[in-house]
């Protein structure tokens, strides 16, 4: 088993707080940002920050779904981490500044790949595949802290 890794990042047009902010917003914000790869989404405890245990199914292609359940944790200041409880998987987001009124938001995610040629595939089309899905969420959120 590899490790699989996909990063996708943007510039936003808004303070790293109010985005940290509306990213963190799992009972509110968040679900506007989610595309249609992302079904079942439902607040099991919390729902802002650390603390929060998310669940939602994540559909990547026609054939692959992740039923995903994440518990939340907040290790440092503008650092998000979505911990699987499924998989192997984590997602972690960072908001840092970007200069006067913007902010750079990284999203990376990981997770144990399958072996053999599954693997191999897996590996070579997974991080092109989320990372669209994850520009997806990013081109929302700048449109929903710009407002």
């Amino acid at each position: 088993m590899a490790q699989v890794e996909a990063t996708t990042e943007r510039v936003v047009g808004a303070d790293a707080e109010t985005v940290f902010d509306a990213i963190a917003d799992y009972s509110g914000t968040r679900a506007k940002l989610l595309p249609e790869h992302f079904s079942e989404y439902e607040v099991r405890e919390g729902g802002d920050g650390e603390g929060t245990l998310v669940h939602w199914r994540l559909q990547a292609t026609s054939k692959r779904v992740r039923d995903c359940l994440l518990e939340v944790t907040e290790p440092t200041d503008g650092e998000l981490v979505e911990k699987d409880r499924n998989s192997s998987m984590v997602t972690t987001w960072r908001v840092t500044p970007a200069g006067e009124g913007k902010s750079r938001v990284v999203v990376h995610t990981a997770w144990q790949g399958a072996g053999g040629i599954g693997g191999f595939f897996e590996k070579t089309f997974a991080p092109k595949g989320l990372g669209r899905i994850y520009d997806q969420v990013l081109d929302k959120l700048a449109t929903e802290v710009v407002k």
